[in-house]
């Protein structure tokens, strides 16, 4: 048998045959290099995955707050709290008992849709509900328990002071004076000066003030183009007018529409604006408790033929008068100036209503 000699000093690796020491460990540390390698890859993808799944989850929860709708503001017992209505830019959240207490200023057709009060006023006599100190025009709304509705049909109107009036303006707008501003005693608290304007702006024009009225229809002609208006408005008056409606048609003449012919009018206007013919000096248009009006149901810009004789004349004028005499005797705080006119300087026959607090008659040409 022939021996094969080994080489003194020399070891041979008793998995990996033929390789020296020094190259086992050369081997090893390159298989500890590469397994370290792949350990450091696995984590490195799972600490992204960790991470990605966390963006994906902030993201959701982003768009979560973002989509979610915003709680509702807290009620308040004053007009603080902001309603989407643009010509309504505040809302009172007011008790269920405070809209009985409200129901009266709906008037006594129960279609008058708005109040005015000075800054700061109490809404109603004996609750604590205040008027806001910015002039506008504001929604009410009631709370039932967690709950929150907009009471519909009605406004308050925080008015912009009398003392606003500077040199007969406010900006821009040319008002002029009240017959007792400067000296002389007015024989009635009625005809004394106001204690403030409603402010009137493109926005605000068409809020609904009664059943078959807006703001604007008792704008004061002219200065078209300057912005805000002033004006008054006695809720009375369009009580008033709403009744004289209601008897209209339950005498027998529908009405579809009453146009206001002339509604307020500036002292300025008053004395020099338009025709001026047949204007009291001391005119309850200029108190915003009067206007002048006529059912025009066919849209055609004169009185309708309301007594259904043929003609269109005073006589139409003195159907709604009688109308006016119902309503007075079936209101009595109501009460107020009634005068009949035919037709002429360009206009058809009209009937003037006021509430001025006491009875007067009257017939005549001309305006108001």
């Amino acid at each position: 048998m022939t021996s094969i000699p080994l080489v003194p000093g020399r070891r041979h690796h008793r998995i990996f045959g033929g390789l020296s020491e020094r190259q086992e460990h050369i081997f090893t540390w390159i298989g500890v290099v590469v397994v370290l390698l792949y350990i450091a890859a696995w984590a490195g993808a799972i600490r992204e995955d960790i991470d990605q799944q966390r963006e994906i989850a902030r993201a959701q929860q982003e768009a979560k707050i973002k989509t979610a709708p915003p709680p509702p503001a807290a009620p308040s017992r004053q007009i603080t709290s902001s309603l989407t209505t643009p010509s309504s830019p505040t809302a009172a959240f007011v008790s269920n008992a405070l809209l009985t207490a409200l129901a009266p200023l709906r008037g006594a057709s129960g279609d008058v849709y708005f109040a005015t009060r000075t800054p700061n006023a109490r809404l109603v006599p004996g609750v604590n509900v205040v008027t806001p100190n910015n002039p506008g025009i504001y929604t009410l709304a009631s709370e039932i328990g967690q709950a929150v509705q907009s009471m519909s049909n009605f406004n308050v109107i925080t008015l912009v002071p009398f003392a606003a009036k500077q040199n007969g303006h406010i900006g821009l707008y040319f008002i002029g004076s009240w017959p007792f501003e400067h000296g002389g005693k007015p024989k009635t608290p009625a005809y004394a000066n106001p204690v403030g304007f409603i402010e009137v702006t493109p926005q605000n024009e068409n809020t609904q003030v009664s059943e078959h009225f807006k703001l604007r229809d008792f704008l004061t002609k002219g200065q078209a183009n300057v912005w805000p208006k002033y004006m008054l408005l006695n809720p009375k008056l369009l009580d008033k007018l709403e009744l004289t409606i209601q008897e209209l048609q339950a005498m027998g003449h529908p009405v579809k529409h009453m146009t206001i012919m002339s509604g307020f009018r500036t002292p300025s206007y008053n004395s020099t604006g338009g025709n001026t013919e047949g204007r009291a000096n001391l005119s309850r248009h200029m108190y915003g408790d009067a206007s002048d009006v006529f059912v025009d149901n066919d849209g055609n810009g004169v009185m309708d033929d309301l007594n259904g004789d043929g003609r269109v004349d005073i006589h139409d004028a003195e159907v709604i008068d009688q109308a006016v005499e119902r309503v007075e005797r079936a209101h009595p705080e109501l009460v107020g100036g009634v005068g009949v006119y035919s037709a002429c300087c360009g206009h058809g026959p009209f009937t003037h209503i006021d509430v001025r607090g006491y009875r007067a008659r009257w017939r005549g040409f001309g305006n108001g």
